[in-house]
């Protein structure tokens, strides 16, 4: 297991070279770095705070400034714009792969390389490393994942209506009726951010499809017209068009963001009883005060769809280097530490994929729970519209965003004309394959 020590050596060893300008000292005296490092992210919130207290522990560490930049949900544009505009950040968080893929062909990423490098081989496992590495060269390295195959729901509305934990979908639909007979509408669904929707679509499609064929349609080699996608539109199509589901309506829910969501669902006035989303809720619902996650508000599994093997669907924020400076090097190898890691663990709302991290980090048993669904799923699959260009599956404007909230809107649509409106948008956005 990694130790701090090797890492705290190579910071104190960058920090006595000139970098940056040459070096100062910090308040404490210890010599450090100069400069600025500006770190673009998506998180705002609960997130955003808790991240500032990892940079806030690398400023005294070393004394480089640290600039955090919120760029909300569509990171890619945003990088994009800051590129074209010659003003690229040091280090960006990205959540999409396809994404870090792109600008790394492109020449807009520097690899890591030194304790950057040594920091990630030492603190992730392969997998995990691989998933950073762009035709043979680590760009990246995850600081958080997402475990997003779990629905999160208020225990005080299943007492009302004596529903139980549902395991299959048959029961999952089921207690949703019973729910909505109670007079408690089921769920909060978070139209109005749309990537919440391609979340739904994936815990659906990797049981239904399998996980062969989730890997197949993530790179499209199997088109958005295969019988497994029209059979997952149908699934949820059922479901979203059922009456007093949805909260809000369905028209009603596309006006609702994912913030908004969990409020409707742990708020102050609660409108509904269950939010399917990741693990990130759990902070969210312990900022807004009322309830309390593990006891009044607890989790479960993404229910099993005809009998499939239990299978976890994560996403995860991508650090890479824009800038190769000594002090953005020195910023990636932190990053990248047992230590950055167990800091951002201690604010709830965070799983990481660094192996060093000790589980004691995480600040309850729910959020190790989570966590130990990752390690124990028989599948885990990483998020497939992030797997994806951007221009289909991950921002503002994408495809796959746009044609789920017409989905939502209209869900009694027809599927199979559906599932051809995305193959058309995937062979533009992928190119014919």
């Amino acid at each position: 297991m990694a130790r701090m020590a090797p890492l705290a050596a190579a910071l104190a060893a960058v920090a006595l070279a000139a970098g940056c300008g040459g070096t100062t000292s910090d308040p404490s005296g210890t010599p450090g770095l100069t400069g600025t490092v500006e770190v673009v992210a998506k998180w705002s919130g609960v997130e955003q705070a808790n991240f500032k207290k990892v940079l806030e522990r690398f400023e005294k560490k070393t004394g480089v400034k640290t600039i955090y930049t919120s760029a909300g949900d569509d990171v890619a544009s945003f990088l994009n714009q800051k590129i074209s505009g010659g003003t690229p950040p040091s280090i960006a968080l990205i959540p999409q792969p396809g994404t870090v893929a792109e600008l790394a062909k492109k020449g807009n990423l520097k690899t890591l390389s030194g304790e950057a490098l040594d920091a990630v081989t030492a603190n992730y496992s392969a997998a995990w490393k691989d998933l950073g590495t762009v035709d043979g060269k680590v760009y990246g390295f995850y600081l958080k994942a997402a475990q997003k195959s779990i629905c999160w729901y208020r225990t005080d509305a299943f007492a009302t209506a004596g529903v139980k934990e549902p395991k299959t979908w048959e029961e999952f639909v089921a207690a949703a009726k019973t729910l909505a007979d109670a007079g408690i509408t089921p769920f909060a669904v978070p139209g109005g951010s749309a990537w919440s929707l391609t979340d739904v679509f994936e815990n659906v499609y990797i049981q239904v499809g399998g996980p062969d064929n989730y890997d197949k349609l993530a790179k499209h080699q199997i088109p958005w017209t295969d019988p497994t996608v029209v059979e997952t539109l149908k699934i949820i199509g059922q479901l979203w068009s059922t009456p007093r589901m949805i909260d809000g309506g369905n028209a009603g829910a596309l006006k609702i963001d994912f913030s908004q969501s969990v409020a409707e669902v742990f708020g102050e006035k609660p409108k509904a009883a269950i939010l399917c989303e990741g693990d990130f809720v759990g902070s969210e619902i312990t900022k807004a005060g009322k309830y309390k996650v593990g006891d009044t508000a607890k989790y479960l599994p993404f229910p099993s769809i005809k009998g499939a093997k239990p299978s976890v669907v994560v996403g995860g924020d991508q650090a890479v280097a824009l800038k190769d400076d000594k002090a953005t090097m020195a910023l990636m190898a932190y990053l990248a530490s047992k230590e950055s890691a167990e800091i951002f663990a201690g604010g709830g709302g965070f799983i990481t994929p660094n192996k060093t991290v000790d589980p004691t980090a995480y600040p309850d048993d729910t959020v190790r729970g989570l966590a130990n669904l990752v390690v124990n799923a028989d599948v885990i699959k990483f998020d497939m519209s992030d797997l994806a260009p951007a221009s289909f599956g991950g921002g503002t404007n994408a495809d796959e965003w746009k044609l789920l909230q017409e989905f939502l809107g209209n869900p009694t649509m027809d599927v199979n004309a559906l599932a051809g409106r995305l193959e058309d948008a995937a062979k533009k956005d992928f190119g014919s394959n």
